[in-house]
């Protein structure tokens, strides 16, 4: 059996109400239910959280499957406070030890101080922006895709803590052009396409 840990970053904050995030949830857990070898725990972080069981939960999952919209170009700060918050209670509990680095050779080695080894997590991002804006020459963010641009602190963060990252997904142009049923439908196959390669047994 492999433990699944969603967690839903959106918020109500302005004009967001979180109900795109939430779809993208409800619909990564219609996935996982085709998998008869799965168990899934969920953590919706506007619903409010205890941080060491949030440390258990991280502990207890074999993937982590992060939900987030981006605003202004970074997590939103409800997303952010509860990464700093739990990331914090988890040193020597589970989520890293250390920076990784040793005092008699200080230079090296920095980020191998985690404890989540073996554990893999993907993470799902939502953009008013349209996708062209990372693609086209001259257009907003210079040919740098959200991974290595926006994201690549984020990745660092989970890498730090040596979670092993899988092939993201990101939802683009959500409030001008906004096609949820096909985006979903696109999500659902990618998230499908992954977890038969995580969960499937290999033919020998």
């Amino acid at each position: 059996m492999k433990k699944v840990l969603i967690i839903n970053g959106g918020q109500n904050f302005g004009h967001s109400g979180g109900k795109y995030n939430q779809t993208i949830a409800e619909n990564t857990l219609e996935v996982l239910k085709n998998f008869d070898n799965v168990e899934v725990k969920i953590t919706n972080i506007s619903k409010g959280y205890d941080k060491n069981e949030e440390v258990e939960k991280f502990v207890w999952a074999d993937y982590i499957i992060y939900h987030t919209p981006i605003w202004w170009f970074q997590l939103p700060n409800g997303f952010k406070k509860y990464i700093d918050e739990v990331f914090t209670a988890g040193h020597a509990k589970g989520i890293y030890m250390n920076d990784g680095r040793t005092s008699e050779n200080p230079k090296i080695n920095y980020g191998t101080g985690g404890m989540l080894g073996g554990r893999k997590y993907m993470v799902t991002t939502s953009w008013n922006a349209p996708e062209t804006a990372f693609t086209l020459p001259g257009e907003f963010f210079n040919e740098t895709s959200v991974d290595n641009g926006p994201l690549f602190g984020f990745h660092r963060m989970n890498a730090f803590v040596s979670l092993e990252k899988m092939e993201s997904f990101h939802f683009h142009d959500v409030e001008k052009n906004a096609d949820v049923a096909r985006d979903m439908k696109l999500y659902r196959e990618h998230l499908t396409s992954v977890f038969n390669k995580e969960l499937k047994p290999q033919l020998a």
